[in-house]
């Protein structure tokens, strides 16, 4: 019997909300520095304003890395290759990501599967940075700056989504089209997180009638507190 069946539901909840934090932490400290020190390079050199267009750039481009890994990367079942350049690759993804997302899926309020840590993303930074720096300094570097700050603001936001309730319209409906993605029926659409741009875009979206009954006026009822009873029947 697992733990969170032999208490109630609300302290389980907290109790794993406070361990989610814990793990965002050290991934907002490290990314937010980063970005933050490029951000003044750039605002102290002879190019500001292009600097501050870049950075500002890095948030459209983190909603399309954001939706392209969830849906591509995250959902996908990484199958072992016993081709000599793909075996090493796809061992990886079947160790760390598999578990990973689809854990999450199984347990959404599981403090230590809601968010990243700061290892994941640092073989992909350590190469984008000095990438980065080949190119002028107010444009490569900068659009670096501004995506992963808007991964550690995603990362609080997807925080929010599993534990906190807020009476803004913008997080009321990110969190039902979130929610309603971890259900059985919603998992294989949506995949957008803080935006459904890309779902729009790529034709990713749930039907009409689904739609219309989480954001509808009508039917606003079927929201949140309906993903979860899902996922936790």
């Amino acid at each position: 019997m697992s733990r969170s069946s032999i208490m109630p539901q609300s302290r389980y909840k907290r109790e794993q909300a406070a361990i989610s934090r814990r793990t965002l932490y050290p991934v907002t400290l490290f990314y937010t520095t980063i970005a933050t020190v490029l951000l003044v390079i750039g605002l102290r050199s002879t190019h500001p304003l292009r600097s501050i267009a870049f950075y500002l750039l890095g948030i459209p481009v983190w909603t399309m890395v954001e939706y392209s890994s969830h849906r591509w990367v995250f959902h996908r079942h990484w199958k072992m290759s016993k081709r000599k350049y793909k075996k090493y690759f796809t061992y990886l993804s079947n160790k760390y990501l598999d578990p990973t997302h689809f854990g999450h899926h199984e347990k959404p309020f599981d403090g230590m599967m809601i968010n990243g840590k700061v290892r994941d993303l640092l073989p992909i930074f350590v190469v984008a940075l000095p990438v980065s720096l080949l190119f002028p300094y107010y444009s490569a570097p900068l659009l670096l700056a501004g995506v992963v700050q808007s991964y550690v603001l995603e990362e609080w936001a997807h925080h929010c989504m599993h534990f906190y309730n807020f009476k803004n319209s913008y997080f009321r409906h990110i969190k039902k089209y979130h929610l309603y993605h971890h259900t059985t029926k919603g998992m294989h659409r949506g995949y957008g997180i803080t935006s459904a741009l890309w779902d729009v875009v790529l034709r990713s979206r749930w039907p009409v009638e689904v739609r219309q009954q989480l954001f509808g006026p009508k039917n606003a009822q079927v929201s949140s507190g309906q993903a979860q009873s899902e996922q936790n029947a």
